[in-house]
């Protein structure tokens, strides 16, 4: 039967109630050259039969690469069919957002899980589950280091994502909160004696990113004293998980607040979303830490349960005591990351060191050629900038042949010009290097 959303007594009613004569009054203020005067020519009605062919006659003009060497926070990586299998069961998928998660445990095992997992990746006593992006998660970090010691100063090195970068200004904007950027060295990584002269009594956080934006890996060790002697928190972030299976917990190193993007593990490219923010922290902050918590304990009957154990959002309490106005809760993308964990276990690590066998075979490749130089002196995880003789032509012709090129560093740093921001995942065989490499030489 046909969709009538209202009958005509409906529309009767209505315009008794308003005081108008015809629904043409409702919509005045619509100028009138933009009103529909008949309607549209539209070809007739198909079957589903016929829809199915039409749309995949239009699907077969995508043009799929197939090799991507881009990252900047978004990362080609295998994703296991055991990931897509278990968050395509019903009753993961069709209570993703849950507001009966306090009886669900099902979904609260699944969060708790990853909070474990998180926690201990990140070297932090607490996780959450969790916040929209890894951008969002920095942003939260900032507010809560601020409101939490009571300063306005927050440092932030320039080597952080420059969309990270955006959010948090965007954040310490409304908050009326000072952000003082710090710049990078020759190296790709901080200024530590520029971070040493900013750093005072009013700063509440200094916001790190190890690997950094240009890939380069931080020494977060040799400034935790710097900050914590002014009494600072220190937030460090990630934008490919992927790392966490390699380098230094940043926990281990003396950071306050772990945050970063959790797409590398098991959730897809999708065009730039739904992603995951990672959310970590010690459990000094565990009252503070916006979004929800899943706990383990015990029912009446003595039989190990799950329990919602601190949900301090804007949902649940009086929007001005929430800890954080972010509301949708990301647990299927959560539990996709949990899956992937699980299916790798310690493997991760091997995973890792592919990346970076494989993002060292190809910087040295290609600063064999000719007018083709590294940038920075700094050791990479998986991502590199490299200066060449014409980026936007290398990217159209790599693009020609079916590969999507390297980030064009310039529009965010314009002291970089000529640079590429190259990134090489486990996705990147030695002979899709090489096919790159030819390509280049060209």
């Amino acid at each position: 039967m046909d969709y009538i959303p209202h009958a005509p007594e409906d529309l009767r009613e209505i315009m008794q109630m308003t005081g108008i004569e015809s629904l043409d009054e409702l919509f005045v203020d619509i100028p009138e050259r933009y009103r529909l005067k008949k309607l549209l020519d539209l070809p007739p009605s198909l079957s589903e039969q016929e829809i199915s062919g039409v749309m995949n006659e239009i699907s077969a003009k995508n043009s799929i690469p197939c090799i991507t060497l881009t990252g900047a926070g978004a990362y080609h990586h295998y994703i296991p069919s055991v990931v897509g299998h278990i968050i395509s069961r019903s009753e993961f998928y069709t209570a993703y957002t849950p507001y009966q998660a306090e009886i669900s445990q099902g979904i609260l095992q699944a969060i708790y899980e990853y909070q474990t997992m998180i926690a201990k990746l990140t070297g932090m006593q607490v996780a959450n589950a969790s916040m929209y992006d890894g951008a969002s998660a920095m942003a939260e970090a900032t507010v809560l280091a601020a409101m939490t010691l009571n300063r306005s100063k927050i440092i932030m090195l320039q080597s952080v994502h420059p969309e990270y970068r955006h959010v948090v200004n965007t954040y310490c904007w409304a908050n009326g909160y000072e952000v003082v950027e710090i710049p990078y060295a020759g190296s790709g990584r901080m200024d530590e004696s520029a971070l040493e002269k900013a750093v005072d009594e009013n700063t509440a956080a200094v916001l790190i990113q190890s690997p950094n934006f240009f890939g380069i890996i931080e020494d977060i060790s040799a400034v935790e004293p710097i900050i914590h002697a002014k009494g600072s928190l220190l937030v460090s972030g990630f934008t490919d998980a992927t790392s966490l299976g390699i380098l230094k917990p940043a926990g281990e190193s003396g950071a306050d607040i772990v945050v970063g993007e959790g797409q590398s593990f098991g959730n897809s490219l999708n065009y730039g979303g739904p992603y995951l923010g990672v959310f970590a922290s010690t459990d000094k902050f565990l009252r503070k830490i916006p979004g929800r918590l899943a706990g383990a304990t015990v029912d009446k009957e003595g039989k190990r349960s799950f329990v919602l154990t601190l949900q301090a959002r804007e949902q649940h309490i009086r929007r001005e005591r929430a800890t954080s106005n972010i509301c949708s809760n990301e647990a299927l993308c959560a539990l996709a990351a949990g899956v992937y964990l699980v299916s790798l276990g310690k493997n991760l690590k091997k995973l890792a060191e592919l990346n970076v066998q494989k993002a060292q075979y190809f910087k040295k490749k290609l600063s064999g050629l000719n007018g083709w130089e590294v940038v920075f002196s700094g050791s990479v995880y998986n991502e590199f900038v490299i200066r060449c003789p014409d980026p936007k032509g290398v990217n159209k012709r790599l693009q020609d042949h079916g590969i999507v090129g390297g980030y064009e560093l310039e529009k965010d740093y314009p002291g970089l010009k000529n640079t590429l921001l190259l990134c090489a995942t486990e996705m990147l065989s030695k002979k899709d290097i090489d096919r790159v490499i030819s390509i280049a030489a060209e």
